[in-house]
């Protein structure tokens, strides 16, 4: 976890957001962004992954976010990573793969969600959703791996 003033006004506002909430296992849900923004390496990554959640999951808006003054680095990543309803998962995912803060930190969270020992309950986490999270987390390791080629290239 990279602490900074940015980080810490991100964490309140996730732990507000999420406070009330569960995940699957009936543990407090801010665990889960939590776990995420340790895999980070920036602040800026750590920020949103501790917000990667709030726009989805909560009555918070990317509007709300922006007003707090977070920049438009943090703003751009979370509306990727914000899965609305009228866009399927594969085009989701695609849209990820445009922006490398929401990459890394899509990859820490399907990683986080695919782990089935946080899971008491195995039937939380059907073979189909791990499939489609494992067939995701693949290509965006594959979009990463030709980002670092290309870079090499370059």
């Amino acid at each position: 976890m990279i602490y900074t003033p940015m980080t810490n006004k991100a964490t309140k506002l996730m732990y507000e957001a999420h406070k009330d909430q569960v995940d699957k296992s009936g543990l407090p849900y801010v665990f889960h962004p939590w776990h995420v923004a340790e895999s980070m390496t920036d602040e800026v990554r750590c920020t949103v992954a501790l917000l990667h959640d709030v726009v989805e999951d909560t009555d918070i808006t990317l509007d709300m976010i922006r007003e707090k003054s977070f920049p438009d680095e943090v703003i751009n990543a979370l509306d990727v990573l914000t899965h609305r309803d009228d866009i399927d998962y594969a085009e989701y995912i695609r849209n990820i793969a445009e922006n490398d803060i929401a990459i890394d930190v899509k990859i820490s969270d399907l990683r986080h969600n695919m782990d089935r020992t946080r899971l008491t309950d195995q039937s939380k986490l059907s073979n189909i959703k791990y499939n489609l999270y494992e067939s995701s987390l693949n290509y965006l390791l594959r979009v990463k791996e030709e980002q670092k080629r290309e870079k090499i290239i370059q």
